[in-house]
């Protein structure tokens, strides 16, 4: 039976201790190192069209990392491709929604599987697009998320808002809609408080179960980035 166990320090590895016969899936380039009794085979999951629907409806890799204990036990080392934390869920009474980028492993019991959410949704939650991915099944799911991530609990009668850049995973049984998070009445001063404030669409989530947020905004790191190019600098200061 597969073991997952998160090592390290600021930027962890994900080993996957695994006997003779297991299974560990795994997001393409995930692998860091490993021991000679395992193999490593790029396979497309769930046959053409769910593998097709992951990459074209959800950006996610058409072929996924299958690493197999088919000679001895043995362990493996994951790794993220951006730095950050690393969480493991456990999968069978609970079911997630994974946001786009969040998904590093997964014993071969889960199945990884595309889901529709409302146009509103797509359109302005930045959570996935039209589609965001959903597990089912029994077993474990390890998720990345840059920076570090903190399991936040959404208990009834009180809702939990949380910025769409920093989700990384929720319970698949919450409710949630989409939200902006500013005291100025009507559509048009909420989007533009929300511009000269440097916050983003909310989730609004209700019901009972956990969400897990990251500490670091990509879209937020990237625009910085950019931002301190030369380039743009000269630009802004014309």
């Amino acid at each position: 039976m597969v073991h997952f166990e998160v090592t390290g320090g600021v930027d962890p590895l994900l080993t996957a201790h695994m006997q003779k016969g297991d299974k560990v899936l795994a997001e393409a380039n995930a692998m860091v190192a490993m021991q000679d009794g395992l193999s490593l085979k790029g396979r497309s999951r769930g046959g053409l069209f769910k593998s097709l629907a992951r990459k074209i409806l959800n950006d996610e890799t058409f072929f996924q990392l299958f690493i197999e204990a088919d000679e001895a036990d043995g362990d493996v080392l994951l790794a993220p491709k951006i730095p950050g934390d690393i969480m493991i869920l456990d999968i069978g009474e609970r079911q997630y929604m994974l946001s786009d980028g969040a998904f590093l492993a997964s014993t071969d019991t889960v199945s990884l599987e595309v889901k529709s959410q409302g146009i509103g949704r797509a359109l302005l939650g930045d959570s996935g697009g039209f589609f965001v991915m959903s597990t089912s099944g029994a077993g474990q799911v390890a998720v990345s998320g840059f920076g570090s991530i903190q399991e936040l609990e959404v208990k009834p009668g009180h809702k939990l808002l949380v910025d769409n850049g920093h989700l990384v995973a929720w319970d698949a049984s919450l409710d949630y809609e989409l939200t902006i998070n500013s005291s100025r009445s009507g559509l048009l001063g909420k989007l533009v408080n929300s511009q000269l404030t440097g916050e983003g669409i909310l989730l609004k989530f209700k019901g009972e179960g956990k969400v897990y947020v990251c500490s670091r905004n990509k879209g937020g790191f990237i625009d910085w980035i950019f931002g301190e190019r030369p380039t743009d600098k000269a630009a802004k200061n014309e």
